[in-house]
Parts: C-alpha cells; sequence; structure tokens
C-alpha cells in the first residue's frame, strides 16, 4: 500500500510563529488561580460569540456551564458513559459558527461515539431532540480511547483516537490505514446529501488506499492536540509507551498523510520493527525520567502573559508540572522551561483556551485554572 508522503510546509512566518527566545522565556513563571470546580473535569471549551461562558465535560458524562465565574446548577447535557479504565466523557467542541456541540465519549459497550446536538440563540440553549449520532468506533480494549475534539482553522472537525489499546499495539491499527484507530481524523459533520458526515476531498485517502477520514496516522493515544490560532500548525501530544513522551508539530498544510510512526518508534527511539518512509519525527521528547505521559496544549496567544506568547504550554499528567517549550522562526523547538506552577500529582489531564486566548489548566481532582501572570 502506497502512502502519501507529507505536503511541503509553508515558508515560516517569523513575525507571527516566533516566542521569546529560551533566554528571556526562562525568566517567565506563572500562577494558577481557580475560577471554578467540577466533578472530575476533563475537557474544556467556549462557545463562539458567548464571552464570559466556559463549558466543561466532566468524566462521568456531565457538561456543565461556568458562567461568569459561578457554576450553574443544572448541567448543559448528559451522556450515557463507562469511566472503566480510560473510558468516560473524553471531549467537547462548538462549530465555529456555534451553532452546533459535539461531543466524545465512550458509551455503555466501551466504544467511541461522536454527537452532534443543535445550539439555540441563548448562551445555553440546546435542543436535546436534535441529538444525533456523527461517527462510532469499536475499541478493543479500555485504554487509549484518545478522544479530543476539536474544529480547526479550515472549519472542518478533528477528532483524535488512540490505537485501540494493550501494550505495543498488539492489533496493529496504528500503521493500518484501513482502520480508524491510531490517527486523527479529519472530517465535514455538516455534509449534505444524508451521510452523517463528510469526506473533505483533499484528505489523503479521500480517493482510496485507505479511510477517507484519515489526515495523520502512526499515533499511540494522541492526548490533546490544538491549532496555533495565529498560524494553524498543529502541535499533538502523544502518550508513550514506557520510555519516552513525544510532541509533535505539523506545519498548516503539512499534515496531510503524516505517519509519526507509532509502534516502530516511541519518540525517535526504535520500539517494534523498522520505521516507515516519510516517518515524521517529533520536535521535542522527553524520557520517564522527567515525566510519564504527557498532556497537550497550546501555543499561547493571548495578552495578560506577554512572555509567554509564541511558547508551546504543555505538561506532565504524573509530575502536574506544567512547561512550556520555545519556539524559533521556523517552528523548530529550542528549549524547554518550567513555568513555576503545577497542580496535585496525577491529575493534570487536559489545558483549554478562552476566546481571547488565555489558558487553563484542568485538573481532574476537581479544579479548572487559570494561567495567570
Amino acid at each position: 500500500m502506497t502512502v502519501p508522503a507529507p505536503t511541503t510546509s509553508l515558508p515560516p512566518d517569523p513575525g507571527r510563529r516566533a516566542s521569546a527566545p529560551l533566554t528571556e522565556l526562562d525568566e517567565v513563571r506563572v500562577t494558577l488561580t481557580e475560577v471554578a470546580t467540577a466533578d472530575a473535569p476533563v475537557a474544556m471549551t467556549t462557545r463562539p460569540g458567548h464571552d464570559g461562558v466556559l463549558f466543561v465535560a466532566e468524566r462521568a458524562g456531565r457538561v456543565v456551564v461556568i458562567d461568569h465565574g459561578r457554576v450553574r446548577p443544572r448541567p448543559l447535557l448528559e451522556v450515557a458513559t463507562t469511566t472503566d479504565g480510560e473510558r468516560g466523557l473524553l471531549g467537547l467542541a462548538f462549530s465555529p459558527d456555534g451553532r452546533h456541540l459535539y461531543v466524545s465519549y465512550t458509551d455503555l459497550d466501551g466504544d467511541s461515539r461522536l454527537d452532534e446536538l443543535a445550539m439555540g440563540d441563548g448562551a445555553t440553549e440546546i435542543d436535546l431532540v436534535s441529538r444525533r449520532n456523527v461517527l462510532r468506533v469499536e475499541q478493543p480494549f479500555d485504554n487509549h480511547n484518545g478522544g479530543h475534539v476539536a474544529f480547526g482553522p479550515d472549519g472542518l472537525l478533528y477528532y483524535a483516537l488512540g490505537d485501540g489499546g494493550g501494550v505495543g499495539d498488539p492489533e496493529g491499527n496504528a500503521q493500518d490505514v484501513t482502520d480508524l484507530l491510531g490517527s486523527i481524523l479529519r472530517i465535514d459533520p455538516r455534509a449534505q446529501g444524508g451521510a452523517p458526515y463528510g469526506v473533505p476531498a483533499d484528505n489523503p485517502f479521500a480517493a482510496g488506499g485507505g479511510r477517507g477520514e484519515i489526515l495523520v496516522f502512526g499515533l499511540r493515544n494522541p492526548w490533546r492536540f490544538s491549532f496555533d490560532r495565529a498560524t494553524g500548525d498543529l502541535w499533538i501530544a502523544d502518550v508513550g509507551q514506557g520510555d519516552v513522551e513525544e510532541v509533535d508539530r505539523l506545519a498548516l498544510g503539512a499534515a496531510r498523510g503524516a505517519n509519526l510512526g507509532w509502534p516502530a518508534l516511541e519518540g525517535t527511539r526504535t520500539y517494534s520493527g523498522t520505521p516507515p518512509p516519510h516517518t515524521v519525527l517529533p520536535v521535542y521528547e522527553y524520557t520517564h525520567a522527567e515525566g510519564a505521559s504527557v498532556t497537550g496544549g497550546f501555543v499561547y496567544r493571548g495578552r495578560v502573559i506577554p512572555g509567554l506568547v509564541g511558547a508551546y504550554v504543555f505538561g506532565d499528567l504524573v509530575t502536574g508540572r506544567l512547561w512550556a517549550l520555545a519556539v524559533d522562526e521556523n517552528g523548530d523547538v529550542t528549549g524547554r522551561v518550567d513555568l513555576g506552577a503545577g497542580v496535585v500529582e496525577g491529575t493534570l489531564v487536559s489545558f483549554a483556551e478562552d476566546g481571547d486566548g488565555e489558558l487553563y489548566a484542568i485538573s481532574i481532582a476537581g479544579s479548572i485554572l487559570r494561567l495567570d501572570p
């Protein structure tokens, strides 16, 4: 089977992409300000056109609303899910026009589901009757479900799925482009013609040779990805097996058909077999001497922490520490700094970005925390 090489990236834009030099970024420190609490929160998003309102996914299946700092007593939505292993309500995203909400969760059979619901004009008006299933994927194990969902700068929906679980990708899903597991999918959830979703014509396998939904493959468990709102770059944090955690960056236009190498590679190290041709290597990795489960974040594009602008903020679930990667004008990582803050060890489950580009850290122990100077 022929796998297309990733397309060539666009020329760098030094005025928008670069962070502060590493020597300056090393002086940046943040504090974490708790803005609300929830029951085992795992993800958070905002709805376009409704500033000051945050939507939080609780692992047990509720979407709760934080309205200008106050948690509304009634949830926006409840879904039936299982929390066995790494399962639960795992992600949520609003369409760019704010008219539809998409929730990613594992159903009572343990399979991954992506559902859509229509929203009303009010910030928290939702049409529960409109709920429909967009996509359902069988899961062989209760770990490596992935589950993150977000809209890209192209207005399409991106959906991350892990390799299906087990040790070392025993079913070979991550390198099998006829299987959706171990991939980031790119779909049009509002396609016409009666289909539950559409496959963009410029996806790498849209014309055949693999599942048309796949954009990026060779992933173990992509636990959070994001788009740089200034450049469109796709940043992916892929959780390692036993030795290495990795961060990948795919420049705007270069994600199509990218193979990140798992399970032949764990980070840049050989894990099992020969690395496939055109493997895209991570821009940053760290060993389990420093942490054991990467949690992906965002390139900071807010205003309240000027020295952090252009740096990729992320962390480690196990240590709870928050880090930032310095990025040069070519999009290459030049080093990592500790931001001097963290959450309870074993609880840093996610990051979130509000409409102003300010960042939040989410502790599954219950806290929603804003990054402040």
